[in-house]
């Protein structure tokens, strides 16, 4: 179930309404629910100065979204470069983030990401509007999505797309700001981690499913579950490997496994030169 803010928009209840399926585990894990709170904490405090009302305005006169299914689906393997200063698993990925000069290198990929949650990636909307201003490829808006004002500020600040985590949603929150998601005329990217998950992410209609590699609990990658959920996904979805992509032979096997596109992150951020190991990712 959810709870309603003060504004009467829904908010979602870290306390005891998500049901992982993390390994069967049947809680959140610590990781996620950390990340879900910060999420809560971090949509309460910028609704404050730009509520719903005026950040709908700025969403319905934000440019025509680009069409980020198109992107994954061009010929090849498509990259979805992140462009991120930290990350949950590795703290801190550099010590000098210009996520301008970074989206510019990596928009051979074809589609980039952009964090706004703030203390689990150290990513601001601000980031967001700044490299939509400066590259043609769509742009995914990297958050732990909960509550509508997200989505809203997601549109409001040029997204072509969001990620939402169904370990991190109920079922029907998550339709919900599906649909909402795609009224503003965005898609989104659903992550997944098990095949309890790829059936709730089906349920809802997911068009792109992405296959997170990295569990949440302890996080163990799991390069191969992307080929084992292929089937359970089905051939009409896009497919996107997420985590632990470390070289070409890695992205390489996703492909023959029948993944469209990989989601990068760390191994650009550490990268000397990001734009040739794109190149590398996706000849």
């Amino acid at each position: 179930m959810t709870r309603k803010s003060s504004d009467g928009h829904g908010e979602a209840d870290v306390q005891g309404d998500r049901t992982a399926r993390q390994g069967g585990s049947g809680t959140v894990s610590d990781v996620l629910t950390e990340l879900v709170a910060q999420a809560v904490e971090q949509t309460a405090r910028r609704r404050k100065p730009r509520g719903d009302a005026e950040l709908s305005v700025l969403a319905s006169a934000a440019p025509e979204p680009r069409d980020f299914v198109a992107a994954l689906c061009a010929q090849g393997l498509s990259v979805i470069a992140e462009v991120k200063p930290r990350s949950t698993s590795q703290g801190s990925l550099t010590h000098d983030y210009r996520p301008i000069e970074l989206a510019r290198a990596y928009e051979i990929g074809g589609a980039s990401s952009i964090p706004t949650h703030e203390v689990g990636f150290g990513g601001s909307p601000e980031h967001l509007l700044a490299t939509r201003d400066t590259v043609d490829i769509p742009i995914l808006h990297e958050d732990v999505i909960v509550d509508e004002y997200q989505v809203l500020e997601a549109r409001a600040f040029d997204a072509d797309a969001l990620l939402p985590i169904v370990a991190a949603l109920p079922t029907d929150r998550l339709a919900e700001l599906l649909t909402q998601t795609r009224e503003l005329g965005m898609e989104a990217l659903v992550e997944v981690h098990d095949a309890d998950e790829v059936d709730t992410a089906l349920s809802v209609g997911a068009q792109i499913i992405g296959v997170n590699h990295r569990a949440l609990r302890d996080f163990t990658i799991d390069r191969a579950s992307s080929a084992r959920l292929r089937d359970r996904i089905g051939s009409r979805q896009v497919i996107v490997g997420e985590s632990g992509i470390r070289h070409a032979e890695d992205a390489r096997r996703l492909a023959e496994a029948g993944v469209d596109a990989v989601l990068a992150g760390e191994l650009l951020m550490r990268a000397k030169d990001p734009a040739t190991v794109i190149k590398e990712l996706a000849p």
